[in-house]
């Protein structure tokens, strides 16, 4: 751990401000495409793999004006899923000098230890949540085996990219993605939460600065609504909720280095009908509502302080979770945007 406290020389009387100037990086928003916006502690201390079990049933029923003497019958077929646990470790050392130095500066080494040990843990999580350790293994949203993938297409004018597109075409693009994505969830009708997620310049455009046409979507004020507003108002009226997080480590990570946009439904909710249900089956118990997971063996990495010869302390921290695991893929879009020409 490299502590570097330099001399300083100050003009007497003064004031020392007591607060410190820190470094802010983005707080990254991709923890909120998974159930729960977070990892679940669920794991045990040493636990290698996560399995899951996933049941199927083909129904087959005989009518007729006389009773059948043979009968077809259902057919539930069971299987499993998994994915692998990584461990994730990272160390500090310092001593009496150190902890004196940091003092000097008005800050704490302990704290200063804990928090960037704690945020190396939690940046290397985000990077195994979207992109997995072993890509190859379909880990991470991004490569998640099932997904639908889909690349910006032109809007009638021609325009690919994200700054020339025509803002209400784009608007319209992001409400078809949101549709087909309850589609395929068979969760038309059900007000669900959605997660957008993508780079700040993509996402934050469509929030401050396309303003949508008065001819493209009509409201009080219209034409002074961007594309986030529209997409937020029409899907309001469907009982919907959406959130729009950043996270920048999604430039060049689509199609031929364009830019990625993930939309994602975290959870789902049980279709049901009325009295007939034609999903009677999905209310077999324990079922899981959740698309996308990621799990951990605790809420916060582990601390391990241990002495060391010469009055340092060595510190370990130590964290195990999975990949970001897409259970229900058909609930993450992949979007490929060129950015600009």
């Amino acid at each position: 751990m490299a502590l570097i406290t330099p001399s300083y020389v100050t003009v007497n009387p003064h004031y020392m401000e007591p607060g410190v100037i820190l470094p802010y990086s983005q707080a990254s928003g991709a923890f909120e495409t998974i159930a729960q916006g977070q990892p679940l502690p669920r794991l045990s201390d040493g636990d290698l793999y996560v399995y899951m079990k996933k049941m199927d049933v083909r129904t087959k029923v005989a009518s007729g004006q006389a009773a059948y003497n043979s009968l077809p019958s259902i057919s539930v077929i069971l299987s499993m899923i998994s994915t692998p646990t990584y461990l994730l470790r990272v160390r500090g050392e310092y001593d009496h000098h150190d902890t004196a130095a940091a003092n000097r500066w008005g800050v704490s080494i302990v704290e200063a230890q804990r928090l960037g040990m704690r945020q190396g843990h939690f940046q290397l999580a985000r990077n195994g949540l979207l992109y997995g350790f072993n890509p190859a293994g379909g880990e991470g949203l991004v490569n998640a085996n099932g997904a639908t993938a889909l690349t910006l297409p032109p809007d009638t004018n021609g325009n690919t990219t994200v700054v020339t597109y025509d803002n209400g075409q784009m608007g319209q693009f992001i409400l078809q993605q949101l549709s087909a994505l309850k589609t395929r969830t068979n969760q038309l009708g059900i007000g669900r939460k959605f997660t957008i997620l993508g780079p700040q310049r993509v996402l934050g455009g469509w929030e401050y600065q396309d303003i949508v046409q008065v001819t493209q979507f009509q409201r009080e004020g219209a034409g002074s609504v961007p594309v986030a507003g529209m997409v937020k108002e029409v899907i309001a009226m469907n009982g919907d909720e959406i959130a729009w997080v950043y996270d920048d480590t999604l430039i060049g990570q689509g199609d031929g280095g364009t830019d990625l946009v993930i939309i994602t439904m975290p959870e789902v909710k049980k279709p049901a009908g009325s009295m007939i249900n034609t999903n009677e089956f999905a209310k077999l118990e324990p079922g899981i509502e959740a698309c996308s997971l990621m799990y951990c063996d605790m809420a916060a990495p582990r601390e391990i302080p241990t002495p060391l010869a010469g009055g340092a302390i060595d510190v370990l921290s130590e964290w195990r979770i999975t990949s970001g695991w897409g259970v229900r893929p058909e609930s993450i879009s992949l979007i490929s945007m060129p950015y600009s020409a």
